[in-house]
């Protein structure tokens, strides 16, 4: 099957070795393409305006990167647009410039929120201030200033979604930090001005020492990712091959102190006997300090931190019953610094930390070793005098050039209860292009007088490759395994899961410019089963995908799917069939098909991102599991995404997503969801916008049967003695949030909103909505940023 697929492609030989670092011609141009990655940074204690206009004396004696190397989809050729990229630095603050040409096409700009730029062109700083090759902060700017902001780690793993492919150690725009940036159109491109103050970084205590630095422009009309240096697809790790700011010393960085005091008013609304009630809470005050220790620790903390300018959670759909659904982290207190918590299988998640009353936590890296340590003590939302303890420690020392090697323990404390859990985790990367990564875990928990202990187990095995590469994974975790202070999605499991993948490029122009074919093989146990010896509950689950990258920046996937799964008892407990006889009804304990095969294509897509459109979503059909009834069925997913962006100020963005069962026996569907979601923004200035968010979620389960065997009704036991059938049921929420938001910059804001959810009795009507909840709130906040 390979073999027609890959003769569309004009094959180009692979890219050599990048270029060794070497001496520059010049004592200011630094080239990518010639290795010329030590760069000389000039120190003059000089002041600029920020407003994109290079016209300070300043600019003309900076050191300047030139050449830039295309990275996606093909590597190792030159860049086809020009860049320079200008740097010096004074005693508080490193500058930027950027000059981006642009002669073959349009420049894409918008005046978006903050970190709401990928769809225009753009430029990225990527700082590693430890110069370890293995954490950046990064700084981003669109070509009209607005900025994206946040942390790339070099982890090895890759982000990818449901039938397409992903991004190898994605950038985590969840921390945010205090820059200067101003940019402008000009008749070669565009260009940018940036200042990035020594108070907003943690860096080494050395008196002169070096940073880690490349640079990434992304050009969304050609679909082209650029890098500074020639970095590889094929290696393990990407901070690894950038270049360095060679010998800077005498910072002056000051006292680092910031101060963020914030008052919140919120009034909620709900149904009374007679009319709506709305109860207006006593206005609350908090507030969060940030403290720079030292050069390289830094010290938040924050009293009663308010999250109400947090974006509502989009609903998701769930495919496994068995699994759980995760939302990530939001909230600001716990963003920054967030990279530092980072532990394999996601054993630290900050948001089993409901509503602090107080917290405080010390990140940084000393000596070579990463440390994060964070405490809080949450509120008592259950009312029942229960106020949990938590105690977060996180610790990871470098190894050699590229490896690491960490540990973990999380302590949750809730009067006689506990739950601890101790970890050891590797990232040990070698020949350049092999990553190996382990983790081992142990919990021990206490909960009402019942105590368990369970374990973890993680390996995994993985070879990048430019060309060919695989992955191998084991992992198992037991059924006693707690972990309140982390996230797990399914425990008493194991799995073995692992494949090659082949990638194959085209020559400059091709319509195909990079094709991959990737085959995954997974065999699922349940814990107990394993240790016994026994068979797998999922046999030989397999994924055949291919993946393609063609001109212009389209991309579209197929994979096909081919799996088995054999029936889970526990999913199924106190579950009966309702059985009628000559003799009257019986009611027979539900064991469903012992096994199930699934046959699923999914089909996937994702548009350029032209001036004012671009898409992305998946389709997927077959056979799979009916999990409501353990029985064959068709099912029908689809979810896409469309962003819309009419002027450079207004961006509305619609998603949906629905899934749909049809039963095999007579084509009626025991389930449906459907969740479209709508945003719109309107950016007035870089600092004020207003957001609509207005979201529907509807979902129709029809009553449950035996289906495929005896048809007959499905029930549970009530509680006293007798049965009820599992009828149908529907529900048809909508919720809306409006928001005014003036945030000239971290820290400091005015926020006004508004959110409500309804319900009605039949989906999409808009006719019979009544109102569940609502409620109003205002918050006010202002960043102390201490000389």
């Amino acid at each position: 099957m390979l073999v027609p697929l890959i003769a569309l492609l004009q094959l180009a030989p692979s890219a050599g070795p990048a270029p060794q670092a070497g001496v520059p011609e010049s004592t200011t141009e630094y080239s990518g393409r010639r290795g010329e990655l030590d760069v000389m940074v000039p120190r003059m204690d000089q002041d600029v305006v920020i407003d994109g206009v290079l016209d300070e004396a300043a600019w003309a004696e900076a050191a300047v990167l030139t050449d830039f190397s295309q990275y996606r989809p093909v590597d190792g050729v030159a860049a086809e647009d020009n860049t320079e990229v200008l740097v010096w630095y004074s005693s508080t603050a490193i500058h930027f410039a950027i000059k981006a040409y642009e002669p073959h096409g349009t420049v894409r700009s918008t005046l978006a929120d903050r970190d709401r730029i990928a769809n225009d062109d753009h430029i990225q700083i990527l700082l590693d201030t430890f110069n370890d090759g293995r954490t950046a902060t990064v700084f981003g700017v669109n070509p009209l200033g607005v900025q994206s902001d946040g942390s790339r780690v070099e982890r090895g793993a890759q982000s990818r979604g449901f039938g397409g492919r992903g991004t190898r150690d994605p950038v985590d725009l969840s921390p945010d930090f205090i820059y200067e940036t101003q940019g402008q159109l000009t008749p070669f491109g565009y260009q940018i001005e940036m200042r990035i103050p020594f108070k907003s970084v943690s860096f080494q205590p050395a008196d002169i020492q070096s940073w880690g630095i490349n640079v990434i422009r992304r050009v969304q009309h050609s679909g082209r990712e650029q890098t500074w240096t020639p970095a590889q697809l094929g290696r393990a790790s990407f901070l690894a091959q950038g270049g360095t700011l060679q010998d800077l010393q005498d910072f002056d960085r000051g006292l680092v102190l910031d101060l963020n005091p914030v008052v919140t008013s919120s009034v909620d609304g709900s149904p009374g006997t007679s009319r709506w009630d709305y109860d207006a809470s006593t206005p609350e005050v908090g507030g969060n300090v940030r403290w720079g220790i030292t050069r390289n620790l830094t010290l938040n903390a924050s009293v009663n931190p308010d999250f109400s300018q947090v974006e509502a959670d989009a609903s998701q759909t769930q495919f496994d019953p068995r699994n759980a659904v995760f939302f990530p982290e939001k909230r600001p207190f716990f963003l920054e610094g967030s990279e530092n918590f980072q532990t394999p299988n996601r054993l630290i998640y900050t948001r089993r930390i409901a509503s602090p009353d107080v917290a405080a936590k010390i990140t940084g890296k000393v000596s070579g070793t990463e440390v994060a340590f964070l405490s809080a003590k949450d509120s008592d939302l259950a009312g029942d005098g229960s106020s949990p303890i938590f105690n977060i420690l996180r610790v990871k020392r470098d190894l050699g050039e590229e490896s690491t090697l960490g540990v973990a323990y999380t302590d949750r404390v809730d009067g006689a209860n506990y739950n601890r859990l101790a970890s050891a985790d590797t990232r040990l990367v070698f020949g350049g292009i092999y990553d190996l990564q382990m983790q081992g875990a142990f919990s021990f928990d206490r909960n009402s007088g019942v105590t368990q202990n369970g374990h973890l187990w993680d390996a995994n095995l993985r070879r990048q490759g430019r060309e060919f590469g695989f992955n191998v994974s084991f992992k198992g975790m037991s059924d006693d395994l707690i972990a309140r202070s982390g996230f797990l999605s399914r425990v008493g499991t194991v799995a073995l899961r692992g494949g090659p993948s082949l990638t194959r490029y085209g020559n400059a122009g091709s319509f195909v410019e990079q094709y991959q074919a990737s085959l995954v093989l997974e065999s699922n146990w349940l814990h107990q089963t394993f240790m016994a010896g026994g068979t797998p509950d999922n046999w030989l689950k397999s994924t055949f995908g291919h993946d393609f990258t063609l001109r212009g920046g389209w991309n579209i996937g197929i994979s096909a799917l081919i799996e088995r799964f054999y029936y889970p008892p526990d999913l199924y407990q106190g579950l009966f069939i309702e059985h009628q006889t000559p003799t009257g009804t019986e009611f027979i304990p539900f064991v469903g098909e012992p096994k199930l095969d699934n046959y699923d294509l999914v089909l996937s897509f994702r548009t350029p991102n032209s001036p004012r459109f671009s898409a992305n979503g998946f389709f997927a059909f077959g056979q799979d599991e009916n999990f409501d009834e353990w029985s064959n069925s068709y099912v029908l997913l689809w979810s896409s995404n469309l962003v819309f962006r009419p002027t450079e100020q207004l961006r509305a963005e619609w998603s949906h997503t629905r899934q749909q069962y049809l039963r095999k026996t007579d084509r009626t569907s025991v389930r449906i969801r459907s969740l479209p979601r709508i945003k719109v923004e309107y950016q007035l200035t870089r600092d004020i916008f207003l957001r609509f968010v207005g979201e529907y979620d509807a979902v129709k389960v029809d009553a449950l049967r035996d289906d495929g065997r005896t048809n007959d009704p499905l029930v549970r036991a009530d509680g006293n003695g007798g049965y009820e059938r599992v009828l149908a049921q529907t529900r048809n929420n909508f919720g809306f949030d409006a928001l005014f938001s003036y945030e000239p910059s971290p820290g400091t804001v005015v926020f006004a909103g508004y959110g409500s959810t309804l319900t009605e009795e039949r989906s999409f009507r808009f006719s019979g909505l009544e109102r569940r909840n609502d409620g109003f709130f205002v918050k006010l906040s202002y960043l102390f940023r201490m000389k």
